[in-house]
């Protein structure tokens, strides 16, 4: 109980100095931009490569799993389940790396645990 207080304090006292806030927004918006998040499925038949700003980068698909599209809708079903699959991954591995990056530029100035950072990085993208 004492730690949420204390964190709300910090806060306030962010809150007097937002340009902390802005610069610490800016530093986790940075990292984001760099980050690459590679999601796969099928044993690695589809893999999607996800941006730390939540974008779908690229998406590779095994040669193999393209000839069998062209055969038949069964197959062209899969892919895509594949892919989506991939992509969920990818962007699972991202919000992970947003949730871990905001955390630790909250450590850094001194608020501590904020419990459920979800909502705080929406406001970072």
């Amino acid at each position: 109980m004492f730690d949420k207080l204390k964190s709300m304090g910090a806060l306030a006292g962010l809150m007097k100095n937002r340009e902390a806030l802005k610069s610490a927004g800016d530093r986790v918006r940075a990292k984001m931009e760099a980050t690459r998040c590679t999601g796969e499925s099928g044993g690695g038949a589809v893999r999607a490569i996800v941006s730390g700003k939540m974008e779908v980068v690229q998406i590779d698909v095994a040669p193999a799993l393209v000839n069998g599209m062209a055969a038949d809708e069964t197959t062209r079903a899969l892919a895509g389940s594949l892919i989506a699959e991939a992509v969920n991954d990818g962007l699972r591995q991202a919000q992970q790396k947003l949730q871990q990056a905001v955390r630790a530029e909250a450590e850094a100035m001194g608020l501590g645990d904020l419990g459920d950072t979800e909502g705080l990085a929406d406001l970072l993208r």
